[in-house]
């Protein structure tokens, strides 16, 4: 069962910083930083494991240890989610995209069979699938760069200061001195999340990825 928190935004320590971002047309930041992955992929591939399925458990995992992650913005208030769940976009063999989701798992093994569905789902279908009109605000989005490594990132936006979903992009690994760093690009409402949140959610990620 879903559990959430309504933030009383009169006593929220954030109560000035989230309505000085709120009045912004566009009140989204964000960053790209490198997380080392050498572990995660040689412990993939040992087990027979997909990476992606690996390293995206891994950010679930991590972004539900930010409180400041799992907040999300609902008919004037400011809602704290118990748990996040897992947006992200699947890539077609004929070179486009569908989103999907599925509900998170801190088990390894439902968490990648909820993944694997999506999977197929999306290869078995056409257009962008689902609706993020019709998704649940406690959800959030995922998407992979497989082709290139970046430093830098641009997302559309529709300049909706209530949008609270954060984004999360992932890019191809790059080789250093026999070390794979994997770039992620981390966005987020300003008013809700600040440079601390995301760095304790690569702190966190980084964690996990050395495990």
């Amino acid at each position: 069962m879903e559990t959430m928190k309504v933030i009383d935004i009169e006593r929220w320590n954030r109560k000035e910083h989230y309505e000085f971002f709120s009045g912004m047309a566009s009140p989204y930041f964000g960053f790209t930083s490198e997380v080392d992955c050498t572990k995660a992929y040689d412990n993939a591939k040992e087990s027979g494991q997909s990476f992606f399925a690996t390293y995206l458990h891994k950010s679930m995992i991590a972004v539900n240890s930010v409180d400041e992650l799992r907040l999300r913005i609902a008919d004037e208030q400011v809602i704290l989610y118990d748990q996040v769940h897992v947006g992200s976009t699947i890539g077609r063999p004929d070179g486009t995209f569908g989103f999907s989701f599925f509900h998170y798992s801190e088990d390894f093994e439902v968490f990648n069979a909820g993944l694997q569905d999506q999977i197929k789902k999306v290869h078995h279908s056409t257009g962008l699938g689902i609706r993020n009109e019709v998704l649940p605000l406690n959800h959030i989005r995922h998407t992979t760069i497989p082709w290139n490594s970046f430093s830098a990132l641009l997302h559309p936006t529709n300049f909706d200061p209530k949008e609270s979903i954060p984004k999360i992009t992932f890019g191809k690994f790059s080789i250093r001195e026999s070390r794979k760093f994997l770039p992620v690009s981390v966005e987020a409402h300003h008013g809700l999340a600040d440079g601390l949140h995301l760095a304790k959610y690569f702190e966190e990620f980084q964690r996990l990825l050395n495990l």
